[in-house]
């Protein structure tokens, strides 16, 4: 693309990429997202390129979506043989001519994450809107002749529910019932190709700002939206900008938090992998309304797709001059550079990510002064997180009423999350603020697997708080989640039913704090280090009741005096267990037993004298010599000498010996 110097321009370029998605009649769009590409999706779009080389001039029997002229059926035929029917209504319509292409123009694109992760890798059809799931190198073939070809669905590779065949994307449950905004395009266009964006409305927003708004006015409408930082912390964005553009000092920056470190999240990366664009676009937004000229995206060096797309976009960005010098030919000027973390969680923290990009250790500083203030090389930095950047443009394309309209008025606009654990359908999804918790599991999820009770929902990760069965009408916004001593954090929800044992989980999440600790303060170095040993200790059967007043009471000293977001978080994951959960902790102290059984150290192992032979296999592999008995009479296991290694399950043929919990 040759480099757009002004309006004429851009519109000439967004009414040529316009005409280059249109070109095909048929598009295939196989998910190349992370999780698709390690399923095999890479092989199944090589297949379909080798197809679609071999099918110039085939002809078909149906037109493409856009030259369909149907009057009495709106939608599209979704067979040759609905299509021939129909064929006959348009023969005297309005445009007075039936078009029939006579060959079938395939375009395979490779998308970013479609979302419904569960059932990956995935593959979109378009004109028709289908969906197949848990597709394979093999089922290339029967897609490419039945589908493309033939305009016929292959249903065996639809999702299937209550006997229901979900043939449009948009109709199975798990996307009809989410508003994907920030998630729109995912899925939808070639994540790799700067015009796709352009064509679906890409770079409209940055027009509208340089040639008709002053910053001032650009930094009030992100005000006026509310919109407030997907990061965890919820602060008013339009507020951030602004403290930074009334600076005295007038080198700026804007920074992009792209370090993802909550286990389980990919929100960021998903948008970084499809659709990074919408981010540059919003960056540049941003570093037009405060006046930087620098900008930084910071994200994990472990998302080597997410920096390759990046680089990809920026490249693609400043060629056809939306990014570099003169924008647009405007008199602004801004460049974007990529900075690779080095996995440290505390990272994410915005002075911690500042000093890492400036080559020094990642540690968080005493404030103030703050990152607006004195942020990356001590100069004004607008920081926020990809998928706030990512909201701009259509906040400034919408308008502030637009996105207020959406979820509640305090915390306006859509959150994605990324929806793992015990539910059915895992994946990335996209809902208004203030959407319930019980339409989240039930309705996009669908429910538990297996159908096993819910228990609890670990929401914003390490951050964050456990909500249980009575929270499930709570609503998923920043301040209805403060009550209930949760938080969204960067929007990581794992669903945990009736078989997770909750001390274990919060064993898990303050091991992996403590090990991301910088080490700088003593409240987080110390304390959580503590509280680990605690939880150690339980989960090994040595705990005590004090033990857990102990941890109530550490956890409460970590939160009142950390000096940073990950300090005064790090104990909420045990305070909330303990709070919602104490009679499993109580459980695991007084009566040293697991009631799930995850904690191996409190499983009792146990022969049953009537299914036990008296072979004597299982006293011979037992290790410690737990096991006594004479041959052809019931063995027995000292429960004091065991060491719960499972040698005497898998040794015995008669299925004598057993766990209790």
């Amino acid at each position: 693309m040759n480099r757009i110097t002004n309006v004429s321009e851009l519109d000439a370029a967004v009414k040529q990429a316009e005409e280059m998605l249109h070109a095909d009649s048929h598009r295939i769009l196989v998910c190349a997202g992370t999780g698709c590409l390690a399923g095999g999706s890479q092989k199944i779009y090589d297949r379909f390129c080798e197809m679609a080389k071999q099918s110039e001039g085939v002809k078909v029997e149906f037109v493409p979506e856009a030259e369909y002229t149907g009057t009495e059926k709106q939608e599209k035929p979704d067979t040759a043989e609905e299509f021939e029917t129909d064929i006959s209504k348009t023969e005297n319509s309005a445009a007075g001519q039936t078009v029939i292409k006579e060959a079938c123009h395939v375009g395979v694109k490779k998308s970013g994450c479609h979302g419904f992760c569960e059932m990956g890798p995935l593959v979109r059809i378009e004109p028709y809107n289908y969906i197949y799931i848990k597709v394979k190198e093999e089922d290339c073939e029967e897609i490419f002749n039945e589908t493309i070809l033939h305009g016929r669905p292959v249903e065996r590779l639809m999702y299937h529910k209550d006997g229901i065949v979900y043939r449009q994307q948009e109709e199975i449950p798990f996307y009809k019932k989410q508003t994907r905004l920030v998630l729109k395009n995912c899925g939808h266009i070639d994540a790799e190709n700067i015009n796709e964006y352009l064509a679906v409305g890409g770079y409209q927003a940055l027009r509208k700002v340089l040639f008709t708004m002053e910053p001032s006015e650009v930094i009030q409408v992100i005000s006026d939206s509310n919109l407030r930082g997907r990061g965890g912390g919820g602060f008013p964005t339009g507020y951030k900008w602004q403290q930074v553009a009334r600076q005295a000092e007038k080198i700026r920056y804007v920074v992009c938090n792209g370090d993802e470190g909550d286990p389980g999240a990919f929100m960021d990366r998903s948008v970084m992998e499809g659709d990074p664009h919408k981010m540059l676009e919003g960056m540049i937004i941003a570093a037009y309304a405060v006046g930087a000229q620098e900008g930084y995206v910071y994200v994990r060096a472990e998302y080597p797709l997410a920096v390759s797309r990046l680089k990809t976009a920026i490249a693609q960005a400043e060629e056809a001059g939306f990014l570099g010098e003169d924008i647009l030919g405007s008199d602004f000027s801004f460049h974007i550079h990529i900075n690779r973390g080095a996995g440290a969680f505390v990272c994410g923290e915005g002075s911690a990510l500042t000093a890492s990009i400036e080559g020094q250790r990642g540690m968080p500083r005493t404030k103030p002064p703050r990152t607006v203030e004195q942020g990356l090389f001590a100069k004004p930095t607008v920081l926020n997180n990809v998928e706030t950047y990512a909201n701009v443009s259509m906040i400034i394309l919408n308008g502030a009423d637009w996105y207020k309209s959406i979820g509640p008025e305090k915390s306006p606009g859509t959150k994605a999350f990324a929806l793992t654990g015990s539910v059915k359908n895992t994946g990335l999804i996209e809902v208004p603020m203030g959407t319930k918790l019980r339409e989240i599991v039930y309705d996009i999820g669908g429910g538990l697997k297996d159908d096993i009770p819910l228990k609890a929902v670990q929401i914003g990760g390490p951050s964050g708080g456990c909500l249980v069965t009575d929270d499930l009408e709570v609503s998923l916004d920043f301040d209805s989640l403060k009550s209930k001593g949760a938080m969204i954090g960067s929007g990581g929800l794992v669903v945990m039913d009736e078989n997770t044992c909750l001390v274990e989980v919060a064993r898990f999440f303050m091991n992996f704090t403590q090990n991301e600790s910088c080490g700088k303060c003593v409240p987080c170095r110390e304390g959580t280090k503590r509280m680990l040993e605690i939880l150690e200790r339980i989960v090994a059967g040595n705990g005590t009741l004090e033990d857990l007043d102990l941890l109530e009471e550490l956890g409460q000293a970590i939160t009142h005096t950390a000096p940073c977001g990950l300090g005064k978080s790090a104990a909420l994951p045990v305070l909330s267990t303990l709070k919602n959960f104490r009679q499993e902790y109580i459980e695991h102290v007084v009566d040293k037993r697991c009631r799930t059984g995850n904690c191996k150290a409190l499983v009792r192992y146990k022969i049953d004298p009537e299914a036990c032979k008296g072979c004597s296999k299982c006293a011979r592999n037992c290790p410690v010599g737990a096991i006594t008995g004479e041959i052809r009479k019931p063995f027995v296991i000292d429960t004091a000498k065991c060491i719960k290694c499972g040698a005497c399950i898998d040794n015995c043929a008669f299925h004598a010996v057993y766990t209790e919990n």
